[in-house]
């Protein structure tokens, strides 16, 4: 009962921060689009992605915080808010290395496929990136509750998948290729560590009398136990293995 209390005390934890993470994030997009907004939109013009030009291939990291129009960063506002607190409420830090990957690999399917010419802003590439990650992350990781999100999530928001679809009026290819970036993402940063092993401790536990508790790995070979196999596994079980 103390590993899951503390387990759940974690998860709150981490889910408290993905909220505090998402709300900054939001209000720094929305202050950085009335800066916008006041010079005209040239920010979006001088930082948003402009399609295989070598010295604009940096703007792939600024291109997300910007926006066109009102209209632009309200679309993207709700989506972003809830696609990104359901991505980063397992850990903050596994977040933002997805964030970065879906960021890159969105902002590199826009510089090389978009239109000649063209200029692209906008973090509707991050959103897909992110709907793609809480899509897979669950099979990935082997957490049922992540699984059942995911479920919903394709559900709910189904519509989504045309922004995937080649179109003139939005950048699907920043859709696609964010949208890919979150699969990857959802494979790169998936949790390694066995789920089974807290269950295989709790259940080769025992408690001599008037002792501690006492794995099977650690019984003395006087006791029936093999004295290779027990340092074996003891060694598998410090590696995490």
């Amino acid at each position: 009962m103390g590993t899951e209390s503390q387990t759940a005390e974690i998860m709150i934890a981490e889910a408290r921060k993905a909220l505090w993470v998402m709300v900054g994030f939001l209000a720094f997009i929305w202050l950085v689009q009335i800066a916008n907004w006041a010079a005209g939109y040239a920010l979006s013009q001088s930082f948003g992605i402009a399609a295989r030009d070598p010295a604009r291939l940096p703007d792939i990291v600024t291109a997300p915080f910007l926006h066109w129009n009102w209209a632009h960063i309200e679309g993207n506002s709700g989506p972003l808010f809830v696609f990104g607190f359901l991505a980063a409420y397992r850990g903050v830090v596994k977040f933002l290395g997805v964030t970065g990957l879906i960021a890159v690999a969105s902002g590199l399917g826009v510089w090389f496929f978009a239109s000649p010419l063209s200029v692209t802003a906008g973090a509707s590439g991050v959103v897909f990136g992110y709907f793609g990650y809480i899509l897979v992350r669950g099979v990935f990781d082997r957490h049922t509750i992540d699984i059942v999100v995911g479920l919903v999530m394709a559900l709910c928001f189904a519509y989504q998948f045309t922004g995937l679809l080649p179109s003139d009026e939005f950048s699907w290819q920043g859709h696609l290729f964010g949208f890919v970036g979150g699969i990857l993402g959802g494979w790169l940063f998936r949790d390694r560590r066995p789920r089974a092993v807290a269950a295989t401790r709790s259940a080769t536990a025992t408690r001599p009398l008037g002792g501690s508790p006492v794995t099977s790995l650690e019984r003395p070979a006087a006791a029936g136990g093999d004295p290779s196999r027990a340092a074996l596994m003891k060694e598998l079980d410090d590696l995490g293995l």
